[in-house]
């Protein structure tokens, strides 16, 4: 039976914002009396990127390198002193406290890359390690945009129906009040439909995008890029049946999850860069046609108080 019965990593709070303060308590719970330990914990905050990318595409035959890409965020230790160089058997809490660093990204996930953040406990001897435990911090990197003003989109196209014999227009227009939020917040937007077709529009689908280009080097030292859209949320309209209406208007609101990436306010030196695109796509029951109107969005967290 080991020595160890049990470590324990006691924080109080989900989210943390780079630059804030991570407190907490390590629990460690012992059988029997343990001589000359090392107790310690550690925050390590990590990137990684990889992709398969194919090579030499126009010959006929291609073979497949691996691009990748690493980054290290922060590694902090505290050590504990032990006070005679020995531990009884019982609990035993110990106190610590990080400061994170105030230009770190968010965590971050996909099948490309990821960002993580934990805290990692651990209790051993000099030879051995007797017990130790990860636990995984949800931290939202903060950015500054200045500007922030309302943004309007409008696209237009004419569709053909009929068996191809007549066509009209059908204008698209979407707009918001503002263009930058916050983690957290409700993008709230406006879709106007102007329909002269006389046909119905069955629906209007909303989506959010996360925009991100990945920077990379493969097996030869060169670098590689690999830009990537994925959809982080969707909103449906219905429209209702009956005769078709000329004029649409829509109200819709997303909110947004409490921690993402902040969009990346210029090109930089990092392993990847963010950014965001609210789309609206109609749908017409009578062709196989869409229209989609575009729109970027700019996430920012700005914190006036970070430590250094």
């Amino acid at each position: 039976m080991s020595v160890v019965k049990s470590i324990e990593l006691v924080i109080p709070k989900d989210v943390y914002v780079a630059g804030s303060v991570v407190e907490g308590q390590l629990v460690l719970s012992l059988h029997s009396t343990l001589v000359d330990p090392l107790v310690k914990v550690e925050l390590i905050g990590r990137g990684y990127l990889e992709w398969i990318e194919e090579t030499d595409v126009e010959k006929d035959y291609s073979q497949p390198g691996t691009c990748v890409n690493k980054a290290d965020y922060v590694h902090k230790t505290k050590t504990f002193k032990i006070e005679r160089n020995w531990l009884g058997p019982g609990v035993h809490p110990f106190d610590f406290h990080f400061v994170l660093p105030p230009r770190i990204p968010s965590t971050f996930t996909s099948r490309v890359g990821r960002i993580s953040y934990f805290l990692q406990g651990v209790c051993a001897t000099r030879e051995l390690i007797l017990r130790k435990q990860k636990k995984y911090l949800l931290v939202q990197g903060i950015s500054v945009f200045r500007q922030d003003f309302p943004l309007v989109v409008e696209v237009e196209k004419a569709l053909l129906y009929n068996c191809c014999f007549k066509s009209s227009p059908i204008t698209l227009r979407l707009s918001l009040g503002k263009n930058i939020y916050a983690p957290g917040d409700d993008i709230t937007f406006t879709t106007e439909i102007t329909n002269r077709t006389g046909k119905s529009v069955k629906k209007v689908v909303f989506a959010l995008h996360t925009v991100v280009l990945y920077k990379a080097f493969n097996l030869r030292a060169e670098k590689r890029t690999l830009e990537q859209r994925e959809e982080m949320m969707r909103l449906e309209s219905h429209i209702g049946r009956g005769s078709p209406c000329e004029a649409t208007k829509i109200n819709s609101t997303l909110s947004l999850p409490k921690v993402m990436s902040v969009s990346s306010s210029c090109k930089s030196d990092d392993i990847m860069d963010v950014g965001y695109e609210l789309t609206a796509t109609v749908h017409f029951p009578w062709c196989m046609s869409t229209l989609v109107a575009k729109i970027p969005i700019i996430i920012r967290n700005e914190i006036a108080d970070v430590q250094e």
